[in-house]
């Protein structure tokens, strides 16, 4: 089977918001390379050696690649993207070069070679990531092992802010946690808050592919008990009146005129029903867009116990203060910000 595939050469801050603009336009997969340069400074904590460049990509930029049906009118579409990506610069994001190009593969060319490439990693003390593909044994029963198959819509749950997320939450947890996971993708933070020790987890996400994708996640892991995926307008839940009005809130898709959700993705009352959680919570994590994630710091706020937990990433290092200004703003307490690559995780508590 033949497939088109775009190119976006761009940059690393710039990298989320490209791939969700290439699902927008149609791709049925989004692949992503950041620069593999040695300059970077690596999290080695778990044993990983970095001895080579992984890739000839310059430093703080990043090459996306979207995959369209053979049927697609390309040129159509790249005139679309084009303006779409350029507008990013408007909002504070810089693309870089942006250059787009397109050429036409057999499927098996990205389909299935990009899994040799993916092995079982181990972002923190007690959590390994795995693709199912890949025999692993755990180095001790403490070792919790996150099966993934993220196909090609999402990525491999190696990316920094989700290993950033990850570690913090294996800090903050407390066995029967109840957990609020905000724009959840492949799944890969709701899986591993149960594996800590919540005993329920909501996972948000306003993309349906990316609902599908963390549904049979959630079901590789045996956890469909624990954990509710619900497609769900972010803004609407937990964005507060107005939030679409903004400039941030037209950034998103769900923002957009025409938009709809699940009619059951709004909780009408604290209670559980379909939601699988018990509002107000005592953890919300949130690996999104720093843009996104100021537009909801006060929601996030009212939605946790006294005392509880907000871990946030998908932070660019250009972006931290943005969001820690948000954070203070909204009656949060800053407890720690970590750092992988150039991104940024804060972990803050409700005062």
């Amino acid at each position: 089977m033949l497939w088109h595939e775009l190119t976006v050469h761009t940059t690393e801050e710039a990298q989320e918001m490209i791939s969700n603009l290439l699902v927008e336009a149609g791709a049925g997969g989004v692949s992503i390379e950041e620069s593999g340069t040695l300059n970077k400074i690596r999290d080695t904590r778990y044993g990983e050696l970095y001895d080579e460049p992984l890739n000839d990509i310059p430093e703080g930029e990043a090459v996306i690649k979207g995959y369209y049906a053979e049927s697609e009118a390309m040129d159509e579409i790249v005139a679309e993207l084009t303006p779409r990506v350029e507008e990013l610069r408007a909002f504070g994001i810089d693309p870089g070069l942006a250059q787009i190009s397109w050429k036409t593969v057999d499927e098996e060319e990205w389909a299935h070679a990009w899994k040799q490439y993916f092995k079982p990693l181990r972002v923190s003390e007690r959590l390994t990531i795995k693709p199912t593909w890949e025999e692993y044994t755990p180095a001790s029963a403490a070792e919790k092992i996150i099966e993934i198959d993220p196909g090609m819509a999402f990525g491999t749950g190696t990316h920094p802010t989700t290993a950033l997320c990850l570690r913090a939450l294996e800090k903050h947890i407390v066995s029967g946690d109840e957990v609020i996971d905000v724009g959840t993708g492949s799944g890969i933070l709701a899986v591993g808050a149960v594996l800590l020790g919540a005993s329920s987890v909501l996972a948000l996400d306003l993309d349906p592919v990316a609902v599908v994708s963390a549904r049979e996640n959630v079901e590789l892991n045996r956890l469909e008990a624990a954990v509710t995926v619900k497609e769900s307008d972010l803004l609407s839940l937990l964005g507060g009146e107005g939030a679409s009005d903004t400039a941030a809130g037209g950034m998103w898709p769900s923002a957009r005129p025409g938009h709809s959700i699940e009619p059951d993705a709004m909780p009408a009352a604290p209670a559980k029903g379909g939601l699988g959680v018990t509002l107000p919570v005592r953890v919300v994590v949130a690996n999104i867009l720093a843009e996104i994630i100021v537009l909801f710091t006060d929601d996030v706020y009212r939605a946790l116990q006294p005392d509880g937990i907000y871990i946030t990433s998908g932070i660019y290092k250009d972006k931290e203060e943005l969001v820690a200004q948000a954070l203070k703003s909204s009656g949060f307490e800053i407890i720690e910000v970590t750092r992988e690559e150039d991104w940024v995780a804060f972990t803050a508590g409700k005062r």
